[in-house]
C-alpha cells in the first residue's frame, strides 16, 4: 500500500520519514515517491495492504545500481499475543525502461536475483538499508 496511506498517525508518519531518510543518505540523488501505485481498480487489486511501499527514483540510469527507479515493500504481520504490526521483511526491486531488472527480499536469503544486479558496494548499501529500516520495527 502506497506509504502516504499508511502515514495514519504521527509515529508511522515520523518511521516513513526516517526510512526515507536512510536511502537519501545513502544515495544522496534520489527523490521519493511515497504514491507509488496508480489509484486504479486494476492496481489496488494487486497492492497489499499489509506493506509500505516507497518508491524511489534516480535523475537518470544508475549504472551503479543497474536501475533508474526503486520499489521498497516494507512486508507486516498482524501479532495479535504483542497487539501490533511487526515488520518481517522487505523486497526491494530495480527498474528501468525494460522492466524489472533485480530483486532483494530479505525473508528469503538476502541475495540479489535478476538480469543485472548492483555492483557489491551499492548491494551492501541497500542490505545496510534494509538492517536499519527492519530495526525501526
Amino acid at each position: 500500500m502506497n506509504a502516504a496511506e499508511q502515514a495514519r498517525d504521527i509515529a508511522m508518519a515520523t518511521k516513513i520519514a526516517a526510512i526515507v531518510n536512510l536511502f537519501k543518505v545513502e544515495f544522496p540523488d534520489l527523490r521519493s515517491d511515497l504514491k507509488p501505485w496508480r489509484n486504479d481498480p486494476d492496481t489496488r487489486d494487486l497492492v497489499d495492504p499489509d506493506s509500505i511501499d516507497i518508491g524511489f527514483h534516480f535523475p537518470g540510469l544508475s549504472r551503479s545500481s543497474q536501475c533508474r527507479s526503486l520499489l521498497v515493500q516494507i512486508r507486516f504481520h498482524d501479532d495479535p499475543l504483542e497487539q501490533q504490526r511487526r515488520a518481517i521483511g522487505l523486497e526491494l526491486a530495480g527498474y528501468d525502461h525494460r522492466g524489472q531488472q533485480w530483486r532483494l527480499s530479505t525473508v528469503e536469503h538476502w541475495e540479489f536475483r535478476g538480469q543485472s544486479e548492483p555492483k557489491p558496494e551499492i548491494q551492501a548499501k541497500f542490505k545496510r538499508c534494509c538492517r536499519e529500516v527492519l530495526r525501526l520495527f
